[in-house]
């Protein structure tokens, strides 16, 4: 899925999906979820971020 395989051995994967149809959609359900996963949005909202600040802000020492 990320082609971290040695050629040799992503060969022998690539030839077991070939003959495979369960492993094939398998293979192909994680593929379809890897793409909707990086899609994602990575970084909270500025208002998630602004609502962890002002918390944050709760726990202050005042003296």
């Amino acid at each position: 899925m990320y082609n971290e395989l040695p050629a040799k051995e992503q060969q022998q994967v690539e030839n077991a999906l070939l003959h495979d149809a369960e492993l094939a959609a398998s293979c192909a359900d994680l593929l379809l979820a890897q793409r909707a996963l990086n899609g994602l949005s990575r970084t909270p909202s500025q208002r998630t971020t602004d609502a962890l600040l002002q918390y944050s802000r709760t726990f202050l020492r005042k003296e």
